[in-house]
């Protein structure tokens, strides 16, 4: 005869029996779709990784409260690379080869991006720059793409604005040297100026986190310039409108995307008024995609209005998963082909189509700063 159950055993039995349909819920639970970033939360370039990431979490959001993506809900894993260099590949690798992602959103400057884009091209994980305008992002490998447009159509956009709407004949550059999108941006402009008929009559250079833009300036006043591009980052170029404001230089300062932060406005304050910059998108459009986006940004984030990198990560997101359920896998390579095929997606910052060189084609913008808020001048269609 077999012996009737203990108390321990007959316990035992009732917490198996009591744990047996949460332990079935979690084995049916489906496993997430992991994607990550990597993005500048700390450090000088904190706003453009700040904001990316806004936009892209806001974008995993609204897809996991949809179901997810192929049915299973989307994992969103971000790395600070603390705006220091190198540490972009640092956080690539971790993301890749300790969290398992099939897919990377990120850089946001052009240097970051340089630094992942051949470790996720050796990985087959797909890579959508957000923010990377360089030419040189793309073209690291078949797996790296971008949401933004490219520093060659931004040049000629900025030589067209100061040749039509400036009305300019000579320009003086101030290029960043240590940046790659600054550099890129200066040559550029450059050849599209001069094409036009226009003449740069001088280039003053400095680095990364170069404070003191008075020497350069100075220089560059006494060649009596019609117009100063200075095609850096927003931290550098508020403390040269500034500075410029302060040396008596009251003619046209403009640049490009790097420009794009909240901060242009609190560093530079009323120096900054008056000033010009590419960009992406405007939250002056009309457009019901981007009032829904501002609207939904707003609610989110305590009533913020997001800028041009915001958008753009929430792009970038998108674009991703519009590919991913194309591909019907989150195979990299079947990815990587339906990135490769997007054709007219209605993004918040321009319907986008991808080309051969896995480059956004979509239109620029101009915006000016005018009694202390970005307002919109014009839009570029390539």
């Amino acid at each position: 005869m077999r012996p009737a159950p203990s108390g321990l055993t007959r316990s035992l039995t009732r917490c198996a029996l009591f744990f047996l349909p949460f332990a079935a819920a979690l084995a049916a639970a489906p496993e997430p779709i992991k994607v990550g970033q990597f993005a500048s939360l700390t450090g000088k370039e904190a706003s453009f990784g700040q904001a990316s990431r806004r936009g892209v979490v806001l974008a995993v959001e609204e897809l996991n409260a949809r179901g997810g993506l192929l049915g299973r809900p989307v994992e969103f894993l971000v790395e600070d690379i603390q705006s220091k260099s190198g540490e972009s590949a640092t956080a690539v690798k971790k993301l890749i080869a300790r969290d398992g992602v099939v897919a990377i959103v990120g850089g946001n400057a052009s240097t970051n991006a340089l630094e992942a884009a051949p470790i996720c091209q050796q990985a087959h994980v797909p890579m959508i720059a957000i923010s990377s305008t360089n030419p040189r992002v793309t073209a690291m490998g078949s797996y790296i793409f971008r949401a933004c447009f490219i520093d060659s159509f931004q040049g000629a956009v900025l030589a067209k604005f100061a040749r039509d709407h400036l009305h300019v004949q000579r320009v003086a550059l101030l290029t960043s040297m240590s940046a790659p999108y600054s550099v890129g941006l200066s040559r550029v402009f450059r050849e599209h100026f001069t094409a036009a008929g226009g003449e740069v009559i001088a280039e003053q250079k400095y680095s990364e986190g170069d404070k003191d833009f008075r020497a350069q300036l100075t220089a560059l006043k006494a060649l009596a310039p019609d117009a100063i591009a200075a095609t850096g980052y927003y931290t550098e170029a508020a403390l040269i409108c500034s500075q410029a404001r302060d040396l008596g230089i009251t003619l046209p300062i403009f640049g490009g995307d790097g420009w794009e932060a909240p901060q242009l406005l609190e560093l530079g304050g009323k120096a900054v008024e008056g000033s010009y910059y590419s960009t992406h998108y405007s939250a002056e459009s009309p457009a019901p995609e981007v009032r829904a986006f501002i609207a939904k940004f707003r609610a989110r984030y305590s009533g913020e209005t997001p800028d041009a990198v915001a958008a753009l990560g929430y792009d970038a997101m998108l674009l991703l998963a519009d590919a991913i359920t194309r591909a019907g896998t989150t195979a990299g390579p079947a990815v990587r082909n339906a990135l490769a095929t997007t054709k007219e997606f209605p993004g918040v910052t321009g319907h986008t189509t991808i080309d051969a060189e896995r480059n956004t084609s979509k239109p620029a913008i101009i915006v000016t700063v005018k009694n202390g808020r970005v307002q919109f001048v014009s839009a570029v269609t390539p």
